[in-house]
């Protein structure tokens, strides 16, 4: 009898189970799509393309600098002693280590800058998507620019959901124009009856 109630309890338990799991609700988002839409984007990536290109022109100039110096080393090189010569190597060859260090700080600061005005922008987005998977009983939602989904219906995609909840507004897609058919060439007139 006791088997009986623990085979009953299991089947009971596993049917609510296979219930729940049949009702769970998936759905999908280009999440990239999403954040090219974001209100802020747009000046932020021009707010990083300027800090980028400052840096870019300091590096340009140290560069320069170094081009000056080592063109006048060369052309003098022959003229020097052993000690300054030596010494105007050693310069080269620190300037061209500063310029390595300042490529891979200006680098890492790029990706922090980007980072630090991305983030909130991004948070938003994340928000949103949670809040709209909760209020439309979603119980995972893909993301699907990483590619990691293979296969997913259209009508299961929440980015319209997302852009009503963010209130963006996008222009509606316009269709192509369809180019002109050619138009077929006149029938040729029919010959001139014999009588």
């Amino acid at each position: 009898m006791k088997k009986v109630l623990v085979i009953a309890a299991l089947l009971l338990t596993t049917s609510f189970g296979m219930i729940k799991a049949q009702t769970q609700k998936l759905g999908h988002i280009n999440s990239l799509e999403l954040m090219q839409m974001m209100p802020g984007v747009k000046e932020a990536n021009e707010s990083l393309e300027k800090y980028q290109a400052d840096l870019e022109d300091a590096l340009k100039t140290m560069y320069q600098e170094y081009q000056t110096k080592a063109a006048d080393y060369e052309a003098k090189k022959n003229l020097m002693n052993d000690i300054i010569r030596e010494q105007k190597e050693k310069e080269l060859g620190q300037m061209q280590a500063n310029i390595q260090d300042f490529q891979q700080t200006a680098q890492d600061k790029i990706q922090a800058k980007k980072e630090e005005l991305l983030a909130p922008i991004s948070k938003q987005a994340e928000d949103a998507i949670k809040t709209v998977a909760k209020e439309n009983g979603y119980t995972y939602i893909f993301d699907t620019s990483i590619g990691a989904v293979i296969y997913f219906p259209e009508s299961n995609d929440i980015i319209d959901l997302v852009k009503k909840k963010l209130n963006i507004v996008t222009p509606a897609a316009t269709t192509p124009a369809t180019p002109n058919k050619p138009t077929p060439a006149p029938a040729p007139a029919p010959a001139a009856g014999k009588k």
